[in-house]
């Protein structure tokens, strides 16, 4: 076993192996950008070394100042968690060329799996079946339009490299093929360097079901499935495992043709073997096909663990090391389920556009497993990915599972920045997903109900009124008694864009009513605390002049001065500003031009995915305040329309 690694990563994968180090006595390096200074995995490592910078090209992207230290801090290996350099291939080599071992699989085996292409082509050799589709060379519009015509429509466009649904666009008839094609092709070429793509036939029932697989670079075994249907823009949002309606004939098969796709590359560590699987009739052994192969740990690995009671990256560190595969296959169990489900700062009714801002809060409970890179305190910053953390339950079967998720994500909190948690709820109490009834097209079809905003419940509107005036403290003998009667008082709060006014009534001393437009809500204290309309009250958080209520849902309310409630109103429709600091990609207007809403005008490129700016009304373009290519801050305004009434 090493004496010290060194974590080429950031966020909740670094602490993760850093729990896994400490269990073994390992001694941890970590590295960060300026950005990451004070992060939770530089705090949690023995060692940190600054790599400067913020975005990743300035930090965790510079394979060389990685390498020059780990050499510094006596680090023998190098863990590269998954993302950034977890599967360069010219990295592996340069670790190795340095005297250091790459906790992960050789070049060789990145390079075959690298190009999902190429992959197909090799797994097809080792008689592992692969969707039909286009993997040529040949990249021109034209003739990737006619090969669309041939595979027969719908298709997915899908980058070459990579991953992550980034340069992945769903087409549907011939007239939408060529703006997918060029916008597939922009967003691969920015994320990967590579903007060659591919055309396969989109499966219309489809299922993701993936393959855990490990091997020591001579054999491997497979530790069963995940999976991971649960998809928005192609990016997954609650996996599981097993997969629901599995059958022992299917799952054999799956595993061993994982297994020969692994063992067909000479595979050493931790890998993923990804199918499409046709799920209109049920689950059969010839309704699955090879996707593309993840060579390295997944994101979703922690399920797999679950099940098997195996730590992967202790597997991981061990066979790096030159010890054989822990097990054989038959030594392999599934015992119970498990899910996870993906907590993101993001506005979800704005389109799951990702947030930035402070975490002012952060808690989750403790019978649930959370993943985490942030504390309480820290900051989602615009560099990276705005995932806060994996949620990841375990029960012994998926419908005792289930409820546990629905638990936990109802006991975490988060407050000072908008989430997903609302969304994820939602998901886990959808009957189709309750019943195991899932496709990659569940939540497309359900989006509108699954991200509706309830209208808040007046018990914890009452208690989040009584926070922001500091009244939800048990109460003093005097409080609320004036000589001639009650004390009321109007208070003015948001929820979105929605401003109202309520009364607070103070009749005595824990006795308060809140008026909330028709509805009175009775708030009493008593010897088990406060009660808003005979219901316990909540946990709540207040800074800075907001409530957050938690709970299911977890309820936001802000205090506002009445007289900035005119100041504060909705932003025009004539201004199209940046949802958040980015670089502007494309512009696709010009003054004088006129526009229909819900046109594209720009392309926003911020936290690893492109944006599209569309028109909130028809009208003419007045100006055009930044080119491609200008980096802008979040409310920069890009482009405005003449006025209405001009």
């Amino acid at each position: 076993m090493f004496d010290t690694i060194l974590i080429a990563n950031r966020g909740e994968i670094a602490c993760r192996v850093i729990d896994t180090c400490r269990r073994l006595g390992v001694r941890t390096v970590a590295v960060h950008s300026d950005v990451d200074a004070q992060a939770r995995h530089v705090e949690m490592a023995d060692v940190a070394v600054s790599l400067g910078g913020a975005s990743p090209a300035e930090s965790y992207l510079r394979g060389d100042a990685i390498i020059a230290a780990a050499r510094a801090t006596g680090a023998q290996a190098i863990h590269p968690g998954y993302g950034f350099l977890s599967e360069n291939p010219d990295f592996v080599e340069a670790v190795e060329a340095a005297g250091l071992v790459f906790i992960g699989p050789s070049a060789k085996a990145i390079r075959a799996m690298g190009l999902k292409d190429a992959a197909k082509a090799l797994m097809a050799e080792a008689g592992v079946p692969v969707v039909p589709g286009y993997q040529g060379a040949e990249q021109a519009p034209d003739h990737l339009a006619r090969e669309a015509e041939a595979i027969g429509y719908p298709v997915l466009i899908k980058a070459v490299a990579g991953g992550g649904g980034k340069g992945m666009r769903l087409v549907e008839a011939p007239k939408a093929f060529a703006d997918a094609l060029a916008s597939a092709q922009s967003e691969a070429r920015t994320a990967f360097g590579n903007a060659h793509v591919l055309i396969e036939k989109y499966i219309t029932s489809p299922r993701h079901i993936e393959v855990q697989v490990f091997g020591d670079g001579t054999r491997a075994v497979h530790l069963f499935e995940r999976d991971c249907s649960l998809q928005r823009r192609h990016q997954k949002v609650i996996e599981e495992a097993p997969a629901p309606g599995m059958t022992a004939e299917m799952r054999a098969a799956m595993g061993d043709a994982a297994v020969r796709a692994a063992e067909a590359i000479g595979y050493k560590g931790a890998g993923t073997v990804e199918f499409i699987v046709d799920g209109s009739d049920g689950l059969h052994p010839d309704g699955f096909w090879f996707m593309e192969m993840n060579t390295r740990l997944q994101v979703e690995h922690p399920v797999t663990e679950a099940i098997t009671g195996v730590d992967l990256v202790e597997w991981q560190l061990r066979v790096a090391a030159g010890a054989p595969l822990p097990c054989a296959q038959e030594d392999l169990t599934i015992t119970g389920h498990a899910f996870e489900a993906r907590l993101y700062a993001e506005d979800v009714p704005a389109g799951f556009l990702p947030s930035t801002g402070r975490l002012a809060h952060l808690a989750f409970p403790e019978d649930a497993r959370a993943d985490t890179g942030v504390r309480s305190g820290d900051a989602i910053s615009p560099h990276y990915d705005p995932m806060i953390a994996k949620v990841i339950v375990h029960g012994p079967s998926r419908d005792v599972a289930l409820r546990k998720l629905r638990r936990a994500l109802s006991g975490t909190q988060v407050a000072g920045t908008v989430t997903n948690l609302a969304f994820l709820g939602a998901l886990a109490r959808h009957d189709g997903f309750s019943r195991g009834e899932v496709d990659t097209g569940l939540i497309g079809r359900d989006l509108e109900a699954l991200t509706a905003v309830p209208d808040p419940a007046p018990a914890a509107m009452a208690q989040a009124v009584l926070a922001l005036k500091g009244l939800d403290r048990a109460p003093r003998p005097l409080d609320g008694f004036a000589l001639w009667g009650p004390v009321a008082q109007d208070v003015t709060v948001r929820i979105g864009e929605d401003v109202s006014t309520c009364r607070v009534i103070c009749h005595a001393p824990g006795e308060i009513d809140v008026e909330l437009g028709g509805t009175t809500v009775p708030a009493r204290f008593g010897a088990n605390g406060w009660r808003y309309d005979g219901q316990p009250a909540r946990d709540v958080f207040v800074a800075d002049g907001r409530a957050t209520v938690f709970g299911d849902p977890t309820l936001v309310v802000d205090h506002v001065d009445p007289l900035d409630v005119d100041a504060g109103a909705g932003a025009s429709s004539d201004l199209i500003e940046a949802p958040m600091p980015g670089m502007v990609r494309s512009v696709f207007v010009e003054v004088g031009q006129a526009v229909t809403r819900g046109d594209r005008l720009a392309v926003l490129e911020a936290m690893k995915m492109e944006h599209s700016l569309l028109a909130a009304r028809d009208g003419t373009v007045a100006e055009v305040m930044a080119a491609a290519g200008t980096q802008v801050e979040a409310g920069a305004v890009l482009i405005r329309l003449e006025e209405e009434n001009a």
